[in-house]
């Protein structure tokens, strides 16, 4: 039985909505499919099996009763383990969570998939507490990424991108505090979106950083992530002409320590889109060690209590991290957020006459996860914590960015693509035409 999932995100729903294809048939065979599949890839912790099956039931009953099922009607959908899921006990990666009480009900960006008809199939592999850029988890292990397993899928949200990527389902749900929707995007070579912080509600998810958290999707293509961020917001995109859009590339920090083939891909996109302004962004180094500190500073203070009792039981890496973070001055973290104010607004002055930037997202191809190391400054650093460097800086001011997955030889490559606060409608337009073009395509095996 075919899954659907050589189908893209649009068309499993319109022929889900026109009762061709039935939502329970294609919810089971997907089910079956991870269930054969992801012993190798490990994109997923907890089938939802029962859950599954009774939205896919319901969305043929209203197919049946000539009832609206929903845009995204038999779409199914994984969600990262910290989002809150009706009877589930939400660990956000970590056994520290295992004992708490199953959620009471769905978090928001759930239930709103829901609504609109999509089947919730699966919880995904995540770093522990989302505090980490490559989904290699002491309790749960180590995601691998699709295209080449023996290579990292990126993080924290690493699960949900390599079960889009590995075609186990059609969209993801991740947090972006500060790159953890971007980085595995562009590692697997999928479609990610960080949201304007504040557009789509974090209610329901485990929390990192409450200043910086962000929430959004994944998708297998432009016009499914437009189809679920619609759905996200409850909001129609109005269409938007991308002709006359002023496009600029970051310079600077963002031109820094690419590889051939990423810094060729960004040539080849910015050349596509005319881009031939460069615009360069004040204090980059500076407002990545702002988000550094804001992340370590309010991650201790979430879990400090915790840590005094329990700190055998964290992830390694991640409490050691969360004890650092304990040990900073006030003095420093004001400092962090009033730099922070500070490169909001001069982000702010970047777009005075620009409509979107282009960045990298990472600095190159996925590292091996028995070696996971990157070149920065011509040293290999780790990259669990250095996956960020070109996703860090923009954090600090909130804009929407989307992660587009370039066409390019060998593995996986993405770019950023910047706009003003709450003008996803230009980037997801501008997804748009690019897929169009064959310039950004989604990856899957």
């Amino acid at each position: 039985m075919s899954t659907g999932l050589e189908l893209k995100t649009c068309d499993i729903a319109a022929l889900v909505r026109s009762g061709k294809r039935s939502a329970v048939d294609v919810t089971q065979a997907v089910l079956a499919d991870i269930e054969a599949r992801d012993s190798t890839l490990n994109c997923v912790t907890r089938l939802l099996h029962e859950r599954a099956l009774q939205a896919a039931a319901e969305v043929d009953r209203k197919v049946a009763a000539g009832e609206d099922p929903g845009a995204l009607a038999g779409v199914p959908f994984g969600i990262k383990d910290l989002f809150d899921v009706q009877g589930q006990i939400t660990t956000a990666g970590s056994v520290v969570l295992r004992n708490d009480p199953p959620s009471d009900e769905d978090a928001v960006l759930v239930a709103r998939l829901l609504e609109a008809g999509a089947i919730p199939v699966a919880l995904t592999n995540m770093d522990e507490f989302a505090y980490g850029f490559a989904t290699d988890n002491a309790h749960n292990g180590v995601t691998r990424n699709p295209h080449a397993p023996d290579r990292l899928a990126g993080g924290s949200s690493g699960g949900s991108a390599a079960g889009v990527a590995a075609s186990m389902f059609s969209l993801g749900l991740g947090s972006d505090t500060n790159g953890s929707i971007r980085v595995p995007a562009s590692l697997c070579g999928v479609w990610g979106l960080r949201a304007t912080q504040g557009r789509l509600s974090v209610e329901g998810s485990y929390p990192f950083v409450a200043s910086l958290d962000t929430v959004g999707p994944f998708a297998d293509s432009a016009s499914g992530l437009q189809a679920c961020f619609e759905a996200l917001t409850k909001e129609t995109m109005v269409p938007v002409d991308t002709t006359n859009l002023r496009i600029a590339r970051l310079g600077g920090w963002f031109a820094d320590n690419m590889s051939a083939p990423m810094q060729a891909a960004v040539d080849g996109l910015a050349e596509f889109l005319g881009a031939g302004t460069v615009v360069e962004l004040p204090e980059v180094a500076r407002a990545r060690a702002a988000a550094f500190i804001i992340s370590a500073s309010e991650g201790a203070a979430l879990h400090l209590d915790r840590l005094k009792e329990r700190a055998a039981d964290y992830d390694p890496a991640v409490r050691d991290r969360l004890l650092a973070g304990a040990l900073l001055p006030a003095t420093l973290i004001f400092k962090a957020h009033r730099l922070r104010n500070w490169f909001r607004a001069e982000m702010h002055k970047a777009f005075t006459d620009v409509d979107v930037l282009i960045a990298p997202a990472v600095v190159g191809e996925s590292p091996r996860f028995d070696e996971p190391l990157i070149e920065v400054g011509g040293e290999m650093v780790s990259a669990r914590a250095n996956l960020g460097l070109y996703t860090q800086p923009l954090t600090l001011a909130g804009f929407p960015v989307l992660t587009v997955p370039l066409v390019v030889p060998g593995l996986p490559l993405g770019a950023q693509l910047v706009a003003r606060p709450g003008r996803e409608d230009i980037l997801l337009a501008l997804g748009r035409r690019l897929e169009e073009s064959g310039i950004a395509l989604a990856r899957r095996v």
